[in-house]
């Protein structure tokens, strides 16, 4: 696959995989997520690498979740929302390797999920992370949520989705979903140590760990599956179709007015 929406590299045992759509904040379409299914599994699978490194392109944003401008009562590719971003997620957790969020900016929606499902995160202090969902009229009710509970706690998780608030680098370590803050400058060397760090150890005894790890928790696939399902039909709501126009129009939505 040639890629227009994501840059790939490999170089000395890391594969480098970033979402380069700057101009929408990094946040995703259709064809952002079959790029990075495509890169998941060419980094996952390959013997010459031992850790996989995500970010997103530019300063402002590692990645703001479904691009609004391609939504409209569904996105514009294949799957139960017109988004497989499920399987994004699910090639992150059997990639069997380690995989690094590398956040420099805002991890928002969607893109504070993919810090949730990755290996590690590692974040610039100017990192902000938050969930945007029920203020656009929308839910990750899968990984996003079930899984943030496991690694946030599940008061804190559904603080996170009821309201909707921005955290703090410093505030997302205290909670647990960071792993490292660093200064802004100090992020790709911050990174590196941790990769070198990482390919020093056996990749079999890795793989086996996340294994490990991800059997007591591979369920919640099951219940975003079904979660998804959920959503594709309230997409097609008004309730729903109100936070996309209001997103769009810049202006303050109205969900109430259309609950039945």
């Amino acid at each position: 696959m040639s890629y227009t929406d994501i840059l790939y590299a490999e170089a000395d045992g890391i594969a480098t995989i970033t979402i380069n759509r700057p101009d929408k904040m990094n946040a995703f379409r259709a064809q952002t997520c079959e790029e990075l299914i495509d890169a998941l599994n060419r980094a996952a699978w390959s013997k010459e690498i031992g850790v996989i490194v995500l970010g997103g392109a530019g300063e402002r944003a590692f990645c703001t979740g479904g691009d609004q401008s391609a939504h409209s009562g569904k996105y514009d590719g294949r799957g139960t929302i017109g988004l497989p971003i499920e399987e994004v997620h699910s090639l992150i957790r059997e990639a069997p390797k380690p995989v690094i969020a590398r956040v420099q900016g805002y991890a928002i929606g969607g893109g504070n999920v993919l810090c949730t499902v990755c290996d590690f995160t590692i974040a610039s202090e100017k990192a902000i992370f938050g969930q945007v969902g029920p203020r656009v009229g929308s839910v990750d009710p899968g990984f996003g949520t079930a899984y943030l509970a496991r690694v946030v706690g599940e008061k804190k998780a559904r603080e996170i989705w009821y309201l909707c608030r921005r955290y703090s680098a410093a505030e997302a370590l205290a909670m647990g979903l960071v792993n490292a803050v660093v200064p802004h400058e100090e992020l790709d060397a911050e990174i590196a140590r941790w990769c070198a760090e990482i390919l020093e150890k056996s990749p079999t005894a890795i793989a086996i760990a996340k294994r490990s790890f991800n059997a007591d928790t591979d369920h919640i696939k099951g219940i975003g599956a079904m979660g998804m399902q959920s959503v594709a039909l309230y997409y097609d709501t008004d309730e729903a179709q109100e936070g996309t126009n209001a997103f769009k129009e810049k202006r303050k939505p109205e969900f109430r007015k259309y609950v039945k």
